[in-house]
């Protein structure tokens, strides 16, 4: 594995199905991070965890538990991530 694939972000993207909001910013999401970074898309139906944490409060982007955004994409938090990353 390159260091450049050790190092690439991954954002976790918590949604649900049926969410318009959460297709809209995750197709967002995926055209800024395209070759930067990994999108991890969690269902928080799928775990009572996340299902608690989060209820209605969707979507939400995380980078390695650290809050972004919620609801619309920031994308000067995106940005800032990606380029701390890249550091």
């Amino acid at each position: 594995m390159s260091q450049r694939e050790e190092t690439t972000a991954v954002f976790q993207v918590y949604s649900r199905a049926g969410c318009h909001l959460c297709e809209v910013l995750i197709e967002e999401l995926l055209a800024l991070a395209r070759g930067r970074a990994t999108v991890d898309v969690r269902d928080v139906d799928t775990r009572d965890d996340w299902r608690q944490e989060y209820g209605l409060r969707v979507p939400v982007v995380e980078l390695e538990g650290r809050f972004l955004c919620q609801f619309e994409l920031d994308r000067a938090a995106i940005a800032q991530a990606l380029r701390g990353n890249a550091a």
